[in-house]
């Protein structure tokens, strides 16, 4: 039934229109049809009763709401339709309280033309509502001083009738209104829970692109938004092996591995505090003391890259890969760029040196540069290396992160590189 009443109630309604349209539409619609059902009772009560204008004026109403209803169900034409169906419903009850001899005789019938301000202030807005408002008023002080000059009440019309139908018109007007406004905030609470959900939906995506204080201060300001952070450790991982890999593995396969790979990180780099920066093919950037800052940004990072390390090596799908890691510390700056397709990114010579460190490592090797050695040689375990061949620097010493020490609190299971297998 609720189904059917759907159907009629958006006959008139556009795949264009907006859910406040349709809402709007289908309100309308239903609001006419029960009235026109209601009408029968006063229809058919006048016509027994021989008040045969009486009870044309409401059959009258039923003709023009049905033929108007199928003529916007045709032309789709909302506000011919909505003027004519609420003009009805303002004038046509206070004709039949007229017809009927005033207030009394009629049963106060005239309640029904509230319906229409009501209606305006639902199918309009409240502006627009103001002038129906003043019109109902005005007709009911008409009626108010003519109801002594209109003709002398039909005797046909008994007492028990008069009463019966001031109780049908108060119940009437009153359901009218109760199930228009149940089906309108009925409509609009079921679309804004679909807008949350739909918001909240969009709100997910955003913070699976941009860190959750990035995506606040987007969501809030239409500037540039860019930082200089002097305290920050990049991690820039690389998977050794993996161009082999792709040529011989079926492109669902390759998908597949690179997606369990990386979603393994993504939970390392959230269970040790981090920020996802970003993938590059099979390179995977991530970063600690941005946006909020961390005194212990380098040992973060030592430490998600020691459980990346293990974290690789444990997948069964993964025999044959390896990790290449590099580290570096020192300022950056960071700041989202790009209009429809959102990016936080990180540049500077800290992050050039973090990507040196990876290119340049051993596969297999978590390799830092000096400035991350002094940050972690208390806590950690490293190996030197002397005079590494570093493109764009020459030579420089880099350090191989080998374990947490044993004596460091919270220390993780050591990890040897390949080159010191």
């Amino acid at each position: 039934m609720r189904a059917a009443v759907e159907r009629v109630a958006s006959a008139g309604s556009l795949p264009a229109d907006t859910d406040e349209e349709r809402l709007r539409k289908s309100a309308l619609v239903l609001a006419s049809l029960i009235i026109t059902i209601l009408s029968f009772v006063w229809v058919g009560t006048y016509a027994a009763l021989g008040l045969w204008l009486s009870a044309l004026i409401p059959f009258a109403y039923q003709v023009a709401t049905v033929a108007g209803l199928a003529l916007f169900a045709r032309t789709k034409r909302y506000a011919p339709y909505r003027g004519s169906q609420l003009g009805l419903i303002l004038a046509l009850p206070f004709l039949l309280q007229w017809s009927l001899g005033g207030f009394v005789e009629s049963s106060a019938v005239a309640l029904w033309a509230f319906i229409a301000p009501l209606g305006a202030l639902i199918f309009y807005g409240p502006r627009e509502a103001v002038p129906w408002f003043g019109a109902f008023l005005a007709l009911v002080a008409l009626s108010a001083a003519v109801d002594g000059l209109l003709p002398e009440p039909s005797a046909e019309i008994p007492s028990w009738l008069v009463v019966t139908f001031f109780a049908l018109n108060i119940a009437g007007v009153s359901v009218t209104t109760f199930v228009l406004l149940e089906y309108f905030v009925r409509s609009r609470d079921r679309a804004h829970r679909l807008l949350a959900a739909e918001q909240e939906r969009s709100e997910r995506l955003l913070l699976n692109i941009l860190p959750s204080s990035i995506a606040e201060r987007l969501k809030v300001s239409h500037g540039v938004i860019a930082d200089r952070c002097e305290e920050v450790s990049v991690l820039f991982a690389d998977i050794a092996g993996f161009t082999p890999a792709v040529e011989r593995l079926p492109p669902e396969r390759v998908v597949t591995l690179l997606d369990e790979i990386f979603s393994t990180f993504d939970e390392l780099v959230e269970r040790h505090g981090l920020e996802k920066i970003k993938t590059i093919g099979d390179g995977y950037l991530a970063a600690a003391g941005v946006p909020t800052p961390r005194r212990d940004h380098a040992e973060a990072a030592a430490r998600l890259a020691l459980a990346m390390m293990r974290a690789l090596a444990g997948l069964p799908g993964a025999s044959g890969l390896s990790l290449r890691i590099g580290i570096d510390s020192g300022p950056v700056v960071a700041g989202v760029i790009g209009r429809s397709k959102f990016g936080y990114d990180l540049w500077g010579d800290t992050v050039n040196s973090a990507s040196r460190m990876e290119s340049h490592a051993p596969p297999g090797a978590i390799q830092v540069t000096e400035r991350t050695h002094d940050r972690l040689a208390t806590r950690f375990v490293l190996e030197r290396r002397e005079r590494v061949p570093v493109k764009g620097k020459g030579e420089l010493t880099t350090y191989l992160l080998l374990a947490e020490r044993t004596d460091s609190p919270g220390a993780a299971q050591r990890y040897e590189p390949a080159s010191s297998r």
